[in-house]
């Protein structure tokens, strides 16, 4: 039978992910307020990189985003 000891480290993150290169160091990413994204529809299609996805406002106010 194997005993496992838990170990005493600080918890470490991993560095956030790049946001590719249109966001410089110190910048804020830019806000799209929702309803400029859906024009007042309850769905929007994205293309992005060559497929398309699915951007759905729900009855509840939620944001679904499907491939």
């Amino acid at each position: 039978m194997t005993q496992l000891t838990a170990l005493s480290t600080p918890y470490q993150t991993a560095p956030a992910p790049s946001r590719g290169p249109s966001a410089s160091a110190g910048s804020a990413p830019r806000v799209v307020p929702s309803q400029d994204l859906l024009g007042g529809q309850k769905t929007v299609e994205i293309l992005h990189n060559g497929l398309l996805y699915r951007l759905q406002a729900t009855r509840l106010g939620k944001l679904i985003l499907t491939k």
